[in-house]
């Protein structure tokens, strides 16, 4: 897909680069919590969810922040000490927003690790996996069974 050049976004290319990088993984979690929505309810016989029903957005929605969560924890392992502080600078910021700062954790994380996206990749397959075998449940079968 050719790069999207938006009138409101900086001309530097550094910006641009990081803006887009942003945009692809926001696509990307973005599809991995949808997936797992639509094969976990596939899997219990439940309709597909509806982007006009607030209790699907909201499971859609804490997806999202699972599944950047998931990656906050198993990408960031074993970074050098200096990308580890940056990390650590970027997970104080935006309190009020736990998204968008994992997000900006990610975006960290793709543009300094060079097998990013192999690890992502590999992250996803394994998160889908365990979440559509636990009913998309997070937590284990403890969690299932007392329904916390």
């Amino acid at each position: 897909m050719p790069y999207r050049s938006r009138p409101d976004q900086p001309r530097n290319l550094i910006a641009q680069i990081e803006d887009e990088l942003r945009d692809r993984l926001r696509e990307a979690v973005d599809h991995v919590s949808l997936e797992v929505l639509v094969e976990t309810r596939r899997a219990r016989g439940r309709a597909h969810p509806a982007a006009d029903n607030p209790a699907d957005r909201a499971e859609f929605e804490a997806g999202i922040r699972a599944f950047l969560e998931r990656l906050d924890r198993d990408v960031a392992q074993d970074v050098p000490d200096e990308l580890g502080r940056t990390l650590a600078d970027l997970r104080t910021r935006h309190a009020a927003d736990p998204a968008a700062r994992l997000l900006d954790v990610q975006v960290t994380l793709a543009r300094a690790i060079p097998d990013y996206w192999q690890r992502f990749e590999t992250i996803r397959l394994e998160y889908t996996a365990e979440r559509v075998r636990s009913g998309g449940q997070g937590g284990g079968l403890l969690r299932q069974l007392f329904g916390r």
